[in-house]
């Protein structure tokens, strides 16, 4: 069963820094970048003088029945972040679902689509079975108790594929509109011929998976002192990994119409993506001669979704660059604090037009959603 450190480090990236780390976020600004406020605030959202109903893509929450069914308690398994709702916002809990839903507000965010990173994946057929299963119908109960401001990402039992199957389908039915899944399933990358049942009915119902990474494991001793490494590295770094296999091992021709979002920008894969269009001409021993790729690696980045927590305008500006701005939408990370005031980044790239904000903020999620 997974440890309540395997549970924090998989679920937030290294809980040790995050106790001294995120309370202080305010104060980091403070003292990195000159002032303790540097954002515009620009509430709510609007683009040519009318008002544009924000998305935010990559939005957390958990529910305690869930947890218990997995660790047997509660306690310990929410990060203290100073400022901002905790995670559990149950639909019975009225004043906690009213502290999440001011949080947005001061955001700028209309509607949150949420999800948990997963902490199953340890879990045995049956107990993963029924951790999934209390998620999804807790999540599945406060979206529907406020459509207009939540929806939901699923969680999947991905170590038991069939079953993962099994809970995609439930959860579209209950309204959810879509699945939550980590950058590796216990080591096992998503171009694993095992998870191509998933793939497949993700695919036949048409609707996305938002990679949220979780840390590389192996490598938390190299992460280990200042500056939150297994998360500012970590996470990143797991993301680009999960999207070169699903490039280079071609999965993404198998499952040419499958909607993958990416959280944080895609990692570092758009950072330098045209080295990845040169690997097998120059090391041919290196790469598998029977897998035949549709494109050059590149192109299927332009596929791919990603948001735009990439924190500044010229981050940005790349990204777009790489993937085209039809490619991207909002995400914060709420609640932890990665980005306050989403928004503003979006305002201050002077470089995009209207009609690219709008997309960004409200048109591409929305069509990803199936929103009306």
């Amino acid at each position: 069963m997974t440890s309540r450190r395997d549970f924090l480090r998989q679920t937030f990236g290294g809980a040790g820094v995050m106790f001294c780390a995120c309370g202080a976020a305010h104060e980091a600004e403070a003292q990195w970048l000159g002032a303790p406020d540097i954002r515009h605030h620009h509430l709510p959202a609007m683009i040519g003088g009318k008002r544009v109903r924000s998305i935010d893509m990559h939005a957390h929450c958990y529910f305690a029945p869930a947890l218990i069914a997995m660790f047997g308690q509660v306690e310990g398994h929410t990060p203290p972040v100073k400022g901002v709702p905790e995670h559990f916002i149950p639909a019975s809990d009225t004043a906690a679902v009213q502290a999440r839903l001011k949080a947005m507000d001061t955001m700028g965010v209309d509607l949150a689509v949420l999800s948990s990173n997963p902490f199953w994946y340890t879990a045995d057929r049956e107990r993963s079975q029924k951790v999934v299963r209390i998620h999804n119908d807790a999540l599945a109960e406060l979206t529907a108790a406020h459509p207009d401001r939540f929806a939901g990402f699923a969680g999947l039992s991905l170590q038991h594929p069939d079953l993962a199957v099994q809970e995609l389908e439930d959860a579209v039915r209950k309204g959810l509109k879509g699945a939550a899944i980590g950058g590796h399933v216990e080591g096992m990358d998503f171009s694993d011929p095992s998870l191509h049942p998933v793939w497949a009915k993700a695919q036949a119902l048409d609707v996305p998976l938002f990679i949220h990474p979780i840390s590389p494991p192996e490598l938390d001793k190299r992460f280990k002192g200042n500056g939150w490494l297994s998360n500012t590295i970590g996470n990143p770094l797991d993301t680009t990994i999960a999207l070169e296999h699903l490039i280079m091992q071609g999965t993404l021709d198998r499952f040419p119409d499958l909607k993958i979002i990416a959280a944080h920008g895609g990692g570092y894969l758009p950072s330098y993506a045209e080295r990845m269009d040169h690997p097998c001409y120059v090391s041919p021993t290196s790469c598998d001669a029977s897998i035949k790729l549709k494109m050059r690696p590149t192109d299927y980045l332009k596929k791919i979704y990603y948001d735009v927590l990439v924190f500044s305008p010229e981050a940005l500006r790349h990204l777009i660059a790489e993937v085209g701005v039809s490619q991207l939408v909002l995400g914060t990370d709420a609640p932890i604090p990665w980005e306050e005031y989403p928004l503003d980044l979006i305002y201050r790239s002077k470089f995009l037009t209207d009609k690219q904000r709008r997309a960004i903020i409200h048109d591409t999620a929305a069509k990803l959603l199936k929103l009306a």
